[in-house]
């Protein structure tokens, strides 16, 4: 009698040739580090140690990340350094604003760290920067990437909602039951509310979320996810391959293909997504300019046929 074959990936310690990328060397990455170290702004590029961050930089595009370098939060998968973390900077809202004229953006991308320790978790800071983008660079567009607001989201949505940014970004990460492992700190449906509360108070704002592969996660599951992200009207997703930033994180069960990926792709778009980026590299803001334009095309002619 032969033995079954095993239903669990096997783990590959080696890189694909399809996720590996150059070291950074451009003029444009120096110039784009030195001004983010001018202006004392912290990036979710460097800290959670980003593959393209060479690309986005030599371009002169960066996700700045507020709130401080240090999470209330110990994710499996997170590179970002977890402890107490310092007082809000009074300055950063400007400093941020700042960043955005002297790049000349037009579209840039806000997150944070998970600040438990805040009485709102730190959404007054996201108001404030929305605010300060607004008065100092009016053309710019705004997504913001936010944590889940723990026991505060309803007040802390409320508030960023009101600001009016143009994307309001928060990745679901993995599927519901890896997240005990993976994201303890947070809860699957708990984000999935928080993003539908968002559509619900104002529809014009895009939503978006982000998904990683390869953490153990079932192709079964995936769809699953994609269908609750739809119920909840979300109308841009994200995959990309996750990868380990360094031993005592999370390991890597399987290196998704391309080919793999352009399959999760489609059947996105089959249930309706606006918007799918899927793609070993992909990332919650790589391309994140672009895919709003698209995004918003995407809308637009969907409104169309509805007037038609």
């Amino acid at each position: 009698m032969t033995e079954p074959l095993p239903t669990t990936p096997s783990i590959r310690t080696r890189k694909p040739d399809w996720i590996r990328v150059k070291a950074p060397t451009s003029k444009g990455f120096s110039d784009t580090r030195a001004m983010m170290r001018r202006l004392n702004l912290n990036t979710v590029c460097e800290e959670a140690a980003c593959p393209n961050i060479g690309e986005c930089w030599t371009k002169k595009h960066a996700t700045v990340m507020i709130l401080g370098d240090v999470c209330t939060r110990a994710c499996a998968f997170c590179n970002v350094k977890t402890g107490m973390p310092r007082p809000v900077d009074p300055l950063e809202p400007q400093h941020v604003a700042d960043a955005a004229g002297e790049l000349g953006l037009e579209h840039i991308v806000i997150t944070s760290v998970d600040r438990d320790d805040l009485k709102d978790g730190g959404a007054s800071q996201f108001v404030k920067v929305i605010e300060a983008i607004r008065k100092a660079a009016p053309a710019t567009t705004i997504e913001i990437l936010t944590p889940d607001f723990r026991n505060k989201a309803e007040a802390a949505v409320e508030a960023i909602v009101a600001a009016r940014p143009d994307v309001y970004n928060h990745n679901l990460e993995t599927v519901p039951r890896l997240y005990p492992t993976i994201r303890p700190g947070a809860r699957y449906y708990a984000s999935l509310r928080l993003l539908e509360h968002v559509k619900k108070l104002d529809p014009s704002i895009f939503t978006k979320s982000g998904l990683m592969t390869g953490l153990g996660e079932e192709r079964l599951e995936v769809h699953q996810v994609m269908d609750d992200m739809r119920s909840a009207g979300i109308d841009f997703l994200t995959m990309g391959q996750y990868l380990q930033p360094t031993p005592k994180h999370a390991k890597v069960q399987e290196f998704t293909t391309p080919k793999a990926f352009d399959a999760y792709a489609a059947i996105a778009r089959a249930k309706g997504f606006l918007l799918v980026a899927a793609s070993p590299l992909t990332r919650s803001s790589y391309h994140a300019g672009d895919d709003f334009a698209k995004m918003k095309a995407a809308r637009d002619a969907q409104l169309a046929k509805v007037r038609a």
